[in-house]
């Protein structure tokens, strides 16, 4: 009996031994010491013991990405990309400013046709985006506008009386030109365009908007903005207690974008015949309104929502994802509102309003291999001719009409009662599943839900 105690005993003192030896190893490795993708992915799977062949495989540029994208860089991951279209576009993106355009000014709007890129995992969304721009693009298109209001950077400072707060705030206004100049010395590239201030108590925010051009342009913003605190810091007795205060206000839904704008507002409307309301749609513009009216105005209210939209996130989420923008900023950019009523003609009228939109042509990941392909697409990619900011104003307005073909389909499945039946059918595959039927038979099925063979609910 002891004999086997012994033997129990060294053979658990052999194991601890082994498994220290083992922690030992491990801790020795460190992320630190690799040099290369490859080599961190190897010390991951080594230190967590699995295998990651899928993570490793991807035809990014890895050195560029692994520098200017991802720090730690292990690999890639892949998200299925989908196509809507084409969506027909009367955009106003070569006209001067919004305030230039009257519909009694002669001028002529362009006409184009879109396939919009939707990278996302959450099966139904590309067909039902698919089903909008069937029913804008055969309705003559949506007309959509937009107007740039630029990105914006807001630090906090805190001094030691109201009087210096007074001060703070007269410097400022004194020192507005003076402060443009030094912001523009940090990049060729952007240019300050204004101020907004506001204080409580011994704290004064501070929001600095900019013209970033054809780039989303937070890196750009926040150099500037860093440049103009040290100086205000030199000239006053005012100090910078955070680059960022919450006043920017960014990635957070706000009611100071909803109310002042960010980044490129725009608006897209269309006008749906009943007849298209109907073969498209399969719903009626009146159960379209009242379903509107109840979901994203009376529940919006309910809810205390910031959006009065329905789905503004999910259509934003997925083109920012394939294009290469920061999906972080769908946070602020989904708090827009729609709109819906029948004409007296009797046709559905439905328009978004998206009054925060941080997006670029170039910039951050709108250089990676695929992201850039995506842009490429939508003929946006990289900087416009002369740099003017005309691509990514382009981009917002297209990224505008995207959003309004969401809105249509989603509101029109909920007013025919096929949401739930929808994402059954494509959301858990039952589509490819089901083999067994008949294409005459699928096609019957479909129908009654608003689905056809090419997936366009």
């Amino acid at each position: 009996m002891d004999n086997e105690q012994g033997t129990e005993n060294r053979k658990q003192k052999t194991e601890f031994l082994s498994y220290a030896h083992c922690l030992m190893s491990k801790n020795d490795m460190n992320l630190r010491d690799c040099k290369t993708i490859e080599e961190r992915r190897k010390l991951m799977e080594k230190l967590c013991d699995v295998s990651l062949p899928n993570i490793g495989s991807y035809s990014l540029d890895g050195e560029v990405a692994s520098t200017r994208n991802c720090e730690n860089m292990i690999g890639a991951i892949q998200i299925p990309l989908g196509i809507a279209g084409p969506l027909k576009l009367k955009t106003c993106h070569m006209l001067a400013s919004i305030q230039t355009y009257s519909s009694r000014s002669g001028l002529t709007v362009p006409c184009h046709d879109y396939y919009i890129p939707l990278a996302t995992t959450e099966g139904a969304l590309v067909a039902s985006v698919n089903r909008g721009c069937k029913a804008i693009t055969e309705s003559g298109g949506a007309q959509v506008l937009c107007h740039r209001i630029g990105s914006t950077r807001g630090p906090v400072f805190k001094v030691k009386s109201l009087e210096e707060n007074l001060y703070l705030f007269d410097f400022l206004k004194n020192d507005e030109n003076e402060m443009k100049k030094i912001a523009e010395l940090t990049s060729h590239h952007l240019k300050m365009l204004s101020y907004d201030t506001k204080s409580t108590g011994l704290y004064r925010f501070v929001r600095f908007i900019f013209d970033t051009q054809d780039a989303m342009g937070l890196n750009m913003v926040t150099i500037a903005t860093d440049a103009i605190v040290r100086y205000i810091e030199e000239k006053t007795e005012a100090r910078c207690v955070s680059l960022s205060g919450n006043f920017c206000a960014d990635k957070k839904a706000s009611h100071l974008n909803f109310q002042k704008s960010r980044g490129i507002e725009v608006w897209a409307e269309a006008r749906i015949s009943p007849s298209i309301v109907q073969s498209v749609l399969n719903t009626t513009p009146e159960k379209f309104v009242e379903t509107w009216f109840s979901k994203c105005m009376i529940g919006s209210a309910m809810s205390g929502s910031m959006g009065f939209n329905a789905q503004f996130a999910n259509v934003l989420s997925a083109v920012f994802i394939a294009t290469g923008q920061d999906p972080a900023h769908v946070a602020e950019c989904a708090i827009g509102m729609t709109t819906a009523e029948v004409t007296p003609k009797g046709d559905l009228y439905v328009s978004i309003y998206l009054p925060d939109l941080m997006v670029g042509t170039v910039g951050g990941g709108t250089g990676l291999g695929t992201q850039k392909e995506a842009l490429e697409l939508l003929g946006v990619a990289g900087s416009s001719v002369g740099g003017d900011g005309k691509n990514a104003e382009k981009f917002a307005e297209i990224i505008g009409a995207a959003v309004l073909a969401g809105e249509i389909s989603l509101l029109a499945s909920l007013s025919q009662g096929t949401l739930a039946s929808a994402h059954q059918k494509l959301g858990r595959g039952e589509i490819v599943r089901k083999t067994q039927k008949t294409r005459s038979f699928r096609e019957s099925e479909n129908r009654k839900v608003g689905i056809s063979e090419n997936l366009t609910i």
